[in-house]
């Protein structure tokens, strides 16, 4: 396995998707009983409940293949406790060159993250990438996909406690 495959969890985020990966297989014989139901109802060309349940399960099994995948790659690290060093599950605050406001994100996976109002940015991601290990106050820049390069100071970093 490469190393860009690994996906970096905490405990407390493994669990939460070992959970819904468990909801959702014992789920299955409840949607398999809809589509059953659905289908005894007559003509299937123009039955839009039989199709809505098809769909539901394919969406249900595309998601137990994904955190399959998720968790049969994670490793669990413990949550980051220091202050200062922008590390996987931390809060981190940066300014761009060109901009005058700040923007604040939790450098995570999106599996990890999934936070109402907060960006997540990846540390395989350009910015994330090149942010891993930086420390308030250092400016590093990272290239955008248009090809230019982007330099971005950090700010602040804090542990996320959501």
């Amino acid at each position: 396995m490469r190393e860009t495959e690994v996906t970096w969890l905490t405990q407390e985020a493994h669990d939460r998707l070992r959970r819904e990966l468990d909801e959702l297989i014992a789920n299955r014989s409840a949607v398999a009983a809809e589509i059953n139901a659905r289908r005894e109802e007559g003509d299937l060309a123009e039955n839009s409940g039989y199709h809505a349940a098809r769909e539901e399960q394919g969406r249900q099994e595309a998601r137990i293949r994904q955190l399959q995948g998720l968790l049969r790659h994670a490793r669990i690290v413990e949550a980051p406790q220091a202050e200062g060093v922008a590390e996987p599950g931390m809060v981190l605050t940066v300014r761009y060159a060109d901009e005058e406001e700040p923007e604040t994100f939790l450098l995570a996976t999106r599996e990890q993250g999934a936070l109402e109002g907060m960006e997540v940015y990846s540390p395989r991601s350009p910015l994330g990438h090149a942010l891993l290990g930086a420390t308030e106050g250092e400016t590093r820049e990272y290239e955008l996909p248009s090809g230019g390069r982007m330099a971005v100071t950090l700010l602040k970093v804090e542990p996320y406690t959501g």
